[in-house]
């Protein structure tokens, strides 16, 4: 069986989603960030202990949506999305075109070696 891992071609991250870098600033800045904290925090949020240490010191690479925004509203933060550049949806399509096409051959590739590996 290949692995292959899912990725966008407008977002995508090497070791760890970026929103554990901004959820770790905020609990700095609130004061809740020291592992001494998470108790509390957990008792605030409702998202358990494990799951900060997760983010933070463990191996979650991508946490889900749900638990980011229960730990932030609970802090008082809203999520909020903001238009950064005005596109050209003709080019955006060509260039979402050329970058699937390009993950089908990778893909394809990746299926090629395990089957040749598979062989041996």
């Amino acid at each position: 069986m290949s692995r292959f891992i899912l990725k966008y071609r407008t977002y995508n991250f090497v070791n760890k989603n970026p929103v554990i870098d901004k959820a770790r600033t905020i609990l700095q800045d609130e004061g809740l960030y020291a592992k001494s904290k998470r108790r509390m925090l957990h008792e605030l949020t409702g998202v358990s202990v494990s799951t900060f240490d997760g983010w933070f010191e463990g191996d979650t690479r991508d946490p889900r949506h749900m638990t980011i925004m229960a730990t932030m509203s609970a802090l008082g933060y809203e999520e909020q999305f903001v238009k950064t550049k005005k596109l050209d949806m003709d080019q955006e399509l060509e260039a979402a075109a050329k970058w699937r096409e390009q993950q089908e051959r990778a893909r394809e590739r990746s299926n090629s070696k395990q089957t040749r590996k598979g062989r041996k």
